[in-house]
């Protein structure tokens, strides 16, 4: 007989968010198909699409569906919250983007939906199995946007590049799953800890080995060193609207796997991948700040910027306390902010043909268009960690959680190629303040890309000036309050 408690609508409940979005996903190809002419309002139904969503996820308390496969927590909530985030200024800046692109497929943004469905389940997944299909979703439904404008050969070579690393790195993944199963004899990540606190099982090297390639596929997601070697080439190649949502969304929810699988399955193990992600932050901040500082081009200097911002999130979820990954989880929404500010520049200054991504681009734009340089400056400011911005505010959180947990070098190394960052960061402002303009660049602040730029100084200025709400919020999220 079949269950009824299970086809209950009560035990949908966990992942009503997720269907919401299924269903927005198909109605947005529906729409595309049977009504072309109506192609504006896409981008505008996906935003109210991802605001109701991210309200059913507000109200999520705690809920435990599918035997415990989906975990919809106060932690998950918060990740959601980002993840979809993502979506909705991503979706803005496309209004614009897709304009001055000439791009007409509509399944554009019913991929980004998608994209965020796979997220979405990856922060709720207490199975790795759960995790597993919702990264899957996910990262296929990034893929085919970045190759997205057909006609455009970085966008191909980019595509083809991501997907044959990220196949390559969803197999080590599935390599290190199989391992921990083998020994544990359970998918289930808390179930995993529980098996894994035994005796004999705490010097098994064949499970820290299994946890190790997990962690090496999991790095690859959040382009930490030396896993990050697509990420320029992908930032690149991608459209920046693009590119702009794969920092933000993809980013937030591969940290949250990071910290649900190592302080949920592998608490027992601290000291030994505590050790491990200290060597990969540094080397992660080392290649990230240095190799940006030779980049002539801004999208692509952003790319490793965003490497070594993967490196300052990792300090947090190293220390292994909760201090800790309050502060990543606080930090990756910060860089949502200030990320998605700089590539919506990028995305109001670029016209058709000419996506003005270097930096050359950008000499006197303080003289022919003071409100763009502006911003622009704020949002550098904060990348760098200059005060009162949001981002100085994040890195001292995730200064002060490492230094707790007594990765000094690791805090000194923070500080030190942060330092180094503020001079490709700060060219881009003496370039904007202190040169010639090169041409006339005519702006059209478009709603969409107006309300990306208001969101995003908003979360810049705000949470620089009142960070403790901040705080305070990813404080109860991560203990469940």
């Amino acid at each position: 007989m079949i269950d009824t408690a299970f086809v209950s609508w009560k035990a949908f409940q966990p992942i009503l968010p997720e269907m919401f979005l299924v269903c927005i996903g198909l109605f947005l190809i529906g729409l595309d198909l049977f009504a072309p002419k109506r192609r504006e309002l896409l981008p505008w139904l996906t935003v109210i699409g991802s605001l109701a969503a991210m309200i059913m996820v507000a109200g999520e308390k705690g809920v435990t569906g599918f035997g415990g496969m989906i975990l919809a927590d106060s932690y998950a909530a918060f990740f959601k919250v980002i993840c979809l985030l993502g979506v909705i200024l991503a979706a803005l800046m496309s209004e614009h983007f897709r304009r001055t692109e000439g791009l007409k497929q509509g399944e554009y943004y019913a991929l980004m939906v998608f994209s965020a469905v796979g997220m979405l389940f990856m922060v709720s997944a207490g199975d790795l199995m759960v995790l597993y299909l919702g990264l899957e979703l996910m990262a296929l439904s990034v893929y085919c946007l970045v190759g997205l404008p057909r006609n455009d050969g970085r966008s191909a070579e980019a595509a083809m590049k991501y997907l044959l690393m990220g196949g390559f790195a969803s197999a080590i993944l599935l390599y290190g799953m199989s391992i921990v199963y083998g020994l544990t004899g359970t998918t289930n990540i808390a179930a995993i800890a529980e098996m894994a606190a035994k005796g004999d099982m705490l010097r098994n090297a064949a499970l820290l080995g299994g946890l190790g390639f997990m962690i090496a596929a999991f790095c690859f997601k959040v382009a930490i060193a030396p896993f990050h070697f697509w990420t320029p080439d992908v930032y690149e190649g991608a459209p920046t609207a693009i590119t702009a949502f794969m920092s933000v969304g993809p980013k937030a929810a591969g940290f949250a796997v990071f910290g649900r699988v190592l302080f949920t399955g592998f608490p027992q193990f601290q000291a030994d991948w505590g050790t491990l992600l200290a060597g990969l932050a540094l080397l992660t901040m080392a290649i990230g700040n240095i190799t940006a500082l030779s980049q002539t081009s801004i999208k692509r200097m952003l790319a490793y910027s965003a490497v070594a911002h993967a490196g300052y999130s990792l300090l947090g979820v190293l220390s292994g306390t909760a201090e800790g990954l309050s502060a990543t989880m606080s930090y990756l929404l910060i860089y949502g902010f200030m990320n998605m500010g700089a590539f919506a520049i990028l995305v109001l200054l670029a016209g058709p043909g000419n996506r003005r991504e270097s930096l050359e681009d950008y000499k006197g734009l303080a003289k022919t268009n003071p409100l763009a340089a502006l911003l622009m400056l704020v949002f550098m400011f904060s990348l760098t960690g200059i005060p009162p911005t949001a981002g100085f505010i994040g890195k001292f959180y995730l200064l002060k959680a490492a230094l707790a947990a007594g990765y000094t070098k690791t805090v000194i190394g923070l500080v030190i190629f942060s330092s180094i960052s503020a001079y490709f960061y700060l060219r881009v402002v003496r370039y904007m303040y202190m040169s010639d303009p090169k041409e006339e660049i005519a702006i059209e602040y478009t709603p969409g890309i107006s309300w990306v730029l208001g969101i995003a100084l908003l979360g810049v200025v705000g949470i620089g000036l009142l960070p403790s709400s901040l705080i305070g919020q990813a404080a109860t999220a991560l203990l469940g309050q």
